[in-house]
């Protein structure tokens, strides 16, 4: 029983990185199929799965095309009870769903100054006022996740969930573009990205080459950690 995941390209599409977290970390058979988000075809090739859009979309083996990431974690979280994708403790699990959607709907502001790019780290980043205040809700969300499931370090709940699948692009923004954030919630932001399934990721996006580069700053690159 496998699932089609159709994903962006690597190195820039964060969507598509939680949605092959969720199949990759929880051990869910998987084959993934890379449409053209930066060479126009992206249309051309999602058709057969209308009306999806966007990536990340799911199909899954009898069939059903998914879109929308908080959909695709539902519906495997539904398909797959016994990985723990949630968390299993009620007031955790509550809490991680609360995280996860507040994650889609919001930090707009760091979502549009810092798109992800795993290619670098930038020094001397200037961040807006207004991602400056998206950093401090989810420091305050993740200090109430860590209240709530008594994790002091780690993953959020104890045990990794999709709210570290979900906020893992997060933390690549973080230390691409050194956001200033607690030394805890950088070690956190380390550790997801020091996830041995997030460096395969990273190492398979590094085969492709862009000329121009996206997403390009007039700032000093250091190695990304």
């Amino acid at each position: 029983m496998t699932y089609d995941l159709y994903i962006g390209d690597r190195l820039f599409s964060s969507w598509s990185l939680r949605g092959w977290l969720m199949l990759e970390k929880f051990g869910i058979p998987h084959q993934t199929h890379l449409i053209g988000l930066y060479s126009g075809t992206m249309a051309a090739d999602m058709a057969s799965l209308a009306p999806a859009r966007l990536v990340p979309t799911l199909l899954t083996p009898d069939g059903i095309v998914v879109g929308e990431s908080l959909a695709m974690a539902e519906t495997l979280a539904e398909r797959h009870p016994d990985t723990g994708l949630w968390p299993a403790d009620p007031a955790s699990r509550a809490t991680a769903r609360w995280l996860c959607a507040e994650m889609v709907a919001g930090f707009t502001a760091l979502r549009g100054q810092c798109p992800m790019q795993l290619s670098h780290c930038f020094v001397g980043f200037e961040p807006s006022d207004g991602t400056l205040a998206d950093l401090g809700r989810i420091e305050a969300l993740w200090a109430h996740a860590r209240q709530v499931s008594g994790a002091e370090t780690g993953p959020l709940f104890g045990d990794y969930s999709l709210a570290d699948v979900f906020y893992t692009p997060v933390a690549a923004r973080i230390i691409g573009y050194g956001l200033p954030v607690s030394a805890d919630n950088r070690a956190y932001c380390e550790e997801l990205l020091a996830d041995a399934a997030v460096k395969t990721w990273r190492d398979q996006a590094l085969e492709v080459t862009y000329d121009p580069f996206p997403y390009v700053l007039d700032l000093e690159q250091t190695p990304w950690p």
